[in-house]
């Protein structure tokens, strides 16, 4: 078990590398043609995802993070984020795919990680929607029933 000076050494060196990755992720957004506006939420979400949810238990890599998707916008965005909403959720879906996409671009993500990343973030959507709306709706107090549990 680490410790919890070995937890934080490595999540520091992990945003120093984080911060790298998002002016290129940045620079290849511009690229896009996009305009500034989306690029900004893009970068925003994607900094989102890579500094406060991979980061949140462990020490976790943006290159390994691709598969975590499922848990961060069915359960912890719902949770953690004040403006989880539909939009939202559809957004940062959107903004982890474009990274995704780049990482794989730069060799950084295998072809069956981004292809699985694809087909979770289209198989999954439909009831990452529907738990936001159990989770927001008052007359729910259940956790199970919220979560499926």
């Amino acid at each position: 078990m680490k410790s919890y000076e070995q937890y934080e050494k490595e999540c520091k060196k992990i945003r120093r590398e984080n911060e790298k990755l998002l002016l290129d992720f940045g620079r290849w957004l511009l690229d896009k043609n996009l305009s500034q506006r989306t690029k900004n939420k893009h970068l925003s979400n994607v900094d989102f995802y890579i500094n406060d949810y991979l980061l949140y238990e462990d020490a976790i890599k943006a290159t390994d993070g691709s598969s975590r998707i499922g848990m961060f916008l069915g359960y912890w965005f719902i949770r953690k984020a004040m403006w989880a909403s539909k939009t939202s959720i559809k957004e940062s879906a959107a903004s982890l795919k474009q990274f995704y996409q780049f990482m794989f671009e730069r060799g950084k993500l295998s072809t069956e990680s981004f292809d699985r990343l694809k087909e979770r973030i289209k198989e999954d959507m439909p009831e990452w929607l529907a738990t936001l709306e159990r989770y927001d709706d008052p007359d729910i107090e259940d956790p199970e029933e919220i979560w499926k549990i």
